[in-house]
């Protein structure tokens, strides 16, 4: 087993505390005292799922030097937990260089299973088609380790015309309805969004937009109790604000801010589950940064409640974070 070794000075900008991290074992329970949940390393852009009684949290890994101003991002990294507390991590089970047609960029993500498969669709800078790209990896395990499902890639920029920018098509977000079907949000500047096939790596029929007010990016589909909720980065730095519907395709309605703004980060990604009778939001800040947080991001995990007409109640950001599930 190999060991990482971490010697780096973090400093949390709201208590001046400093942390040192050395000699990080992979493969060992990282128990989670408190938001950020992971502190030895940055971890950014989080999307959980929920499988046989555990949650797998997947996230980007900021690498960038100390006062870089740009996102370095070459691989994702992979935890596991039964409880939300006590958390895995496993080595990490896909990297940029796992897609042979990527050039750089290991941005936001989601893992989705499927009849005993498991589906990561990742957003990465196209090393031939200009601009960005959504990939899809597959694994017969949750932890991997992933392959690339397709050897091209699901999405590239010239099949979106709706946003002028090469880095529209990012953020992936995927959901299976109740009646099987599949499908795959995403989007900066524009929301879109299309049927995927039953093989779940291909697209089935045309990509569709959405119109949310003040969308950025960063989209997360998710249904509860018969209604379809998307969630998504509000303006620019980014809040999250959500639409509801009754029907997956529509149409939806705006109902507001759960997320206010990230201490020091302008980004904010979330993902939301149910578990074990609770559900959770997860979310990144910038509260382990040296420097930028935008850059230098770590995830963190609250908890999240609904109102009795299934609208979504503002979610309080905690340094305390959440106890263990039951």
């Amino acid at each position: 087993m190999k060991i990482a070794k971490y010697i780096l000075t973090i400093t949390i900008a709201a208590s001046c505390l400093t942390v040192s991290k050395a000699n990080i074992l992979k493969d060992t329970v990282i128990h989670a005292n408190g938001n950020p949940i992971i502190r030895h390393e940055f971890t950014a852009d989080p999307a959980a799922m929920v499988y046989k009684d555990k949650v797998y949290l997947y996230t980007g890994h900021d690498e960038a030097p100390t006062n870089h101003n740009g996102y370095v991002m070459h691989n994702w990294t992979c935890f596991s937990s039964s409880d939300m507390v006590n958390w895995t991590e496993h080595p990490s089970p896909l990297n940029v260089k796992d897609f042979a047609w990527a050039r750089a960029d290991a941005w936001a993500s989601q893992v989705i299973e499927r009849d005993g498969k498991f589906y990561w669709y990742v957003a990465v800078d196209h090393a031939t088609i200009p601009g960005k790209a959504i990939g899809v990896a597959i694994s017969d395990s949750p932890t991997g380790p992933f392959k690339d499902a397709r050897g091209t890639a699901l999405v590239t920029n010239d099949m979106t015309k709706a946003a002028k920018h090469p880095w529209d098509d990012i953020d992936p977000s995927v959901i299976i309805d109740k009646d099987g079907q599949a499908y795959l949000f995403w989007g900066n500047g524009v929301c879109y969004y299309a049927k995927l096939k039953a093989n779940m790596t291909e697209l089935d029929g045309e990509i569709k937009t959405i119109d949310l007010p003040h969308y950025t990016e960063a989209p997360w589909i998710h249904e509860r109790n018969g209604w379809y909720y998307l969630s998504y980065a509000y303006e620019f730095p980014e809040k999250i604000a959500y639409a509801m519907s009754k029907n997956i395709n529509g149409p939806w309605v705006y109902k507001g801010i759960i997320n206010e703004l990230a201490g020091n980060s302008n980004t904010n990604h979330q993902a939301i589950i149910d578990f074990k009778g609770k559900s959770y939001f997860i979310y990144h800040n910038g509260a382990l940064a040296a420097d930028a947080g935008s850059f230098h991001r770590s995830v963190c995990i609250d908890y999240l409640y609904y109102n009795k007409d299934g609208s979504i109640k503002r979610v309080v950001m905690t340094s305390e974070g959440v106890k263990a599930a039951k």
